[in-house]
């Protein structure tokens, strides 16, 4: 078995495996599937701009939010500039103690001693990869950091299909069909990383999902990582249901969490991870700061101050994640309707400021355009929306797959005071420079029918 097997063929839907019961009706041979990572290594076509990057140094960033920084958050940031010292290793005090808060304010509870804080998701998880022993499972599709942190490691990471309705959670039935194959050819399935609010798919795993997903997984002996990075960016947060799995089985679960996600920006890098108040975890949680220790991993002193202001969630704060969020609602339904309309597939974006289309049923026009896969499908949607527009193939997809995360920041203006404007509008989708956008983009779908 390689390290990036799967246990079925992609369904139908973007990420979709189809059902759990005809994956298992075919032989391993027949399940194989390439790395994310393997149409990357083909060469690039003549010109294009990413032909000296590798796989890893090409990963794509994660969407772009679209909106200026809070003024308040740029203050607080300019008001610690004269800290001169990183913090500590897992971050100080103050950092972890509002870190605490903020998951406690979210019903996981614990202690400030059983925070790590990072400089980003990236160090973060490899140092948590790193803490546990054994192999990796994950999701198919997935974020484009997980399988590049485990392979940077050497450990073997195995791909599981999600069901038809989300990504992020993998399928119960195929997760423990997948730990028994990987067990019966000398693995060691130890680690499972998922994410309940998903990118790429902009979808939220169904309470039952996640129980029984993560109750297959704990009866393994598998520890969870659950990344909650998108979930304070819920579209419609009245009419959903999230359950993080760490509610569930709280001593088997390590929640992270990116706060570039709805709290900070990008270029601010910080994360946060909560362990379990358990002793194996504290020795996992002290592995964790020797790794971020040996790779000098540490938040920048503003950076960390201007974080723990954002994780304590001060009124204004809480109202800008609100308006985003809504404003995201508006703007990603009809950039939805806008791939609909083409007679390409996607699910309803339920969260973060992106959705994932499969164009395969808009193979044969694709394919007189010269776009037969994933990564000549995310070259020609580059070009034409002017946006990164990352193919399957990064998140883990198969090459042939003709699917594709889109970005919705970029619809949300040019300039800070287009974004502004958005931000701060009732009907965002009658701004001129928002419906503009979304004429454009919508344009560059409809020529695809």
């Amino acid at each position: 078995m390689q390290g990036t097997e799967d246990t079925g063929p992609p369904g139908s839907l973007p990420g979709g495996p189809g059902h759990a019961g005809r994956d298992r009706t075919r032989p391993p041979e027949d399940r194989a599937a390439p790395a994310p990572d393997e149409g990357a290594r083909r060469p690039a076509r003549p010109g294009r701009a990413h032909e000296d990057h590798g796989p890893v140094r090409y990963g794509p960033p994660a969407p772009d939010p679209g909106l200026p920084v809070p003024p308040e958050l740029a203050a607080v940031l300019a008001a610690a500039s004269a800290r001169t010292r990183p913090e500590p290793p897992g971050g100080g005090p103050v950092l972890r103690e509002a870190a605490r808060g903020y998951w406690d304010r979210r019903g996981l509870h614990g202690t400030a001693g059983g925070i790590a804080a990072a400089p980003g998701a990236q160090p973060l998880l490899l140092a948590l990869v790193g803490a546990h022993g054994g192999d990796v499972l994950m999701p198919r599709p997935c974020p484009a950091a997980w399988m590049p942190q485990a392979r940077l490691l050497g450990r073997p990471a195995y791909h599981v299909p999600t069901p038809a309705e989300c990504g992020g959670v993998p399928d119960p039935y195929a997760l423990l069909e997948t730990v028994r194959r990987v067990r019966a050819e000398g693995g060691r399935p130890k680690l499972l990383l998922l994410s309940v609010v998903d990118d790429p798919t902009a979808t939220i795993a169904p309470p039952e999902l996640v129980r029984e997903a993560c109750e297959a997984a704990v009866g393994e002996g598998l520890h969870i990582v659950s990344d909650e990075t998108w979930r304070d960016t819920v579209h419609r947060p009245r009419d959903t249901v999230l359950l993080s799995p760490a509610e569930m089985c709280p001593d088997d679960v390590t929640v992270i969490a990116d706060l570039s996600g709805a709290l900070v920006p990008a270029a601010w890098p910080v994360a946060v991870a909560r362990f379990p108040d358990t002793s194996r975890a504290a020795v996992r949680h002290a592995r964790t700061l020797d790794i971020l220790t040996a790779l000098g991993a540490l938040v920048a002193g503003p950076v960390a101050h201007a974080a723990a202001h954002a994780l304590g969630e001060p009124d204004s704060v809480r109202e800008r994640i609100r308006r985003a969020a809504a404003l995201q609602t508006e703007v990603a339904a009809a950039a939805h309707r806008a791939v609909l309309g083409s007679g390409a597939l996607a699910r309803p974006p339920q969260a973060g400021r992106h959705l994932y289309a499969d164009l395969g049923p808009l193979r044969s026009r694709l394919a007189d355009l010269g776009v037969t896969d994933s990564m000549e499908l995310e070259e020609y949607l580059t070009d034409r929306l002017g946006a990164p527009a990352p193919g399957g193939h990064r998140f883990g997809d198969e090459l042939g797959a003709l699917r594709v995360r889109l970005g919705t920041g970029p619809l949300l203006g040019a300039t800070p005071q287009q974004q502004t404007e958005s931000l701060a509008a009732a009907k965002p989708l009658e701004l001129p420079h928002v419906a503009r956008a979304l004429e454009e983009f919508a344009a560059v779908f409809a020529e695809l029918r």
